[in-house]
């Protein structure tokens, strides 16, 4: 159970520190670039979503761990115990997709839990970080 709290723990603050800093890095590169206002706002779509697909990553290799740990259960249904069906669990989850052709077990549940709150948090914090972008560089002109 600790294992679970401290490895659960380290990856969703893994996770926020990785998101902050690419926004934030995204924020200074629109501040020194002068790109055209569509090439600005395709940048920031494009980092952010790097961004997402590296935490999702984070978390399949923090499951791949976990499933082939003797501190941990595993996941079953359509899964092999690969890299590749973790990533697609994380995926899943990690959007609040939820196929749900592959179950967690055990500590894992929790893992896949704070999966998807994380996910929906660094998705939302997406969402206002590209409206600011956008409210930016597509202000209302008139006519």
């Amino acid at each position: 159970m600790v294992v679970a709290f401290i490895l659960n723990s380290l990856l969703v603050a893994a996770v926020v520190v990785i998101h902050h800093e690419a926004l934030n890095f995204l924020f200074l590169v629109g501040q020194k670039w002068s790109v055209r206002r569509n090439m600005a706002v395709l940048i920031g779509v494009l980092g952010a979503l790097m961004a997402h697909v590296v935490e999702i990553w984070l978390f399949a290799l923090g499951y791949f761990y976990m499933v082939h740990s003797d501190h941990f259960q595993t996941l079953e249904g359509n899964f092999d115990g690969s890299l590749i069906d973790c990533a697609y669990f994380s995926f899943t989850t990690y959007t609040s997709l939820g196929f749900g052709d592959i179950e967690p077990l055990g500590h894992l549940r929790f893992t896949a839990g704070l999966e998807a709150l994380a996910g929906l948090m660094m998705i939302t914090w997406t969402a206002s970080f590209m409206f600011l972008k956008m409210q930016r560089y597509w202000r209302y002109t008139g006519g």
